[in-house]
């Protein structure tokens, strides 16, 4: 069901006012102290409240009342959920920033497009961690042809990548590369310690067709990746942590070779005694199918995800969820909601699903999908105010219940940030 009646943000601005202890918008269009979300941005549907904060700093990522952005050479902590930015401090390369998360214990980790980065005191001091391999070795990143295109190494498509096992937060993403910034290795990291150490948890195998060219990659020049893992891919679209399993699902895209299928869904075990991983291929698929995705979600022992297939047509597209056990049975998947177009980024929180168009693979201008009940009903609508958009790396609700998404110009060119909130 496609919606486009948005009520104007006079009607509910009284709702605004509740939902923002009290406090009125200012009309300036500007986050500043006593004002949130900014009045002339505000907008709401019949499920979903939203607005789009200022673009710089631009917001990169939150946690409870915690947020982190960064502009041109500077980078930004906020603690009253993107108000007022208390603490700062200069970073040059602060324009590359790729990613980001807040722990916790209140530490930040980000990366550049090859370089993680860490600060343990609200940004009065960063470090720079090196990446190391599984045996404890430094992994460094390739020496690339051109220094223009190094490579995205650390970028991720979701925004969620954290979980609470065994009272420690453990880190678990993987990159989103070969899409801009030249070729790079597939690989999925990890850190149990705050961020003081990152590690390899799974590197995949060369790719014949995404060689370090001195460009943005292709056929021919250095080949990067696990020269003894046959398993390659492109990038990993999902990583996601299974409770009731205790184990880690990672899916992968996106191309059909001769040499073997890129789309991938990987079963991990995450031994913490030993520190060890042990990872294996679930199953590989065609590009064209429901495998193609991303958006992992366990919740009450299913898992959820949603499929951006394409390539040759038909298309096996759609939101689906089944039991862990059955990813390789398409017969024992659910196809809860089919979206016609291709559809990856995903969240899920207090029995809400929020999902996403692309921009640039659908006739939605800035296409929100969500369902207010775990997937019973469904509901579109076109956020056609800000452009073509490609919502991805949702992050869950703030503490005054805003999930934060990125908006990516084309697909996936940074450009400004989005906030949601059901209503």
């Amino acid at each position: 069901m496609t919606n486009n009646n948005y009520i104007n943000r006079r009607q509910f601005l009284g709702a605004a006012a509740a939902a923002t202890g009290g406090i009125l918008l200012s009309g300036s269009g500007n986050i500043s102290s006593g004002s949130y979300p900014p009045d002339d941005n505000f907008l709401t549907t019949k499920h979903f409240s939203y607005f789009k904060p200022p673009d710089v700093p631009y917001i990169d990522s939150q946690r409870e009342n915690r947020s982190f952005a960064f502009s041109d050479n500077e980078i930004f902590l906020s603690e009253d959920n993107s108000r007022t930015w208390k603490y700062s401090n200069k970073f040059p390369d602060a324009s590359n920033i790729t990613f980001s998360h807040i722990f916790e214990n209140g530490n930040i980790l980000f990366a550049t497009m090859t370089k993680l980065f860490l600060s343990t005191d609200n940004l009065s001091s960063y470090k720079e961690i090196i990446l190391k391999n599984q045996d404890g070795t430094d992994y460094l990143p390739h020496s690339p042809k051109n220094p223009d295109y190094p490579g995205w190494y650390f970028m991720s498509l979701t925004g969620e990548n954290s979980w609470k096992i065994k009272d420690k937060e453990v880190l678990v993403w993987g990159n989103y590369g070969n899409v801009e910034g030249g070729a790079t290795p597939s690989n999925i990291y990890y850190s149990t310690d705050n961020g003081n150490t990152v590690k390899i948890a799974y590197e995949f195998g060369q790719n014949p067709y995404r060689r370090d060219n001195g460009a943005a990659g292709g056929s021919e020049g250095t080949l990067l990746g696990d020269p003894d893992n046959p398993v390659f891919c492109r990038h990993i679209h999902c990583v996601a942590y299974n409770p009731g399993e205790d184990a880690f699902y990672a899916c992968t895209g996106d191309g059909n070779r001769p040499e073997g299928l890129e789309c991938h869904w990987l079963r991990g075990k995450y031994d913490s005694d030993n520190d060890s991983w042990d990872w294996k291929v679930i199953i590989s698929e065609s590009l064209n199918t429901r495998y193609k995705g991303g958006g992992i979600s366990f919740v009450n022992g299913q898992v959820y995800w949603a499929s951006d297939a394409n390539g040759p047509e038909p298309y096996d597209r759609g939101i689906f969820r089944c039991n862990p056990a059955d990813i390789a049975n398409t017969e024992k998947h659910t196809l809860l909601f089919h979206p016609k177009y291709e559809c990856a980024n995903m969240i899920i929180q207090d029995g809400v699903i929020i999902a996403a168009h692309y921009a640039t693979a659908s006739p939605f201008t800035l296409g929100i999908i969500i369902s207010p009940d775990m997937g019973k009903t469904w509901f579109e609508y076109d956020l056609k105010e800000f452009g073509p958009r490609s919502p991805v790396r949702f992050h869950k609700k703030n503490s005054e219940g805003w999930f934060r998404v990125d908006l990516r110009s084309g697909w996936i060119d940074r450009a400004e940030v989005l906030f949601i909130k059901p209503v």
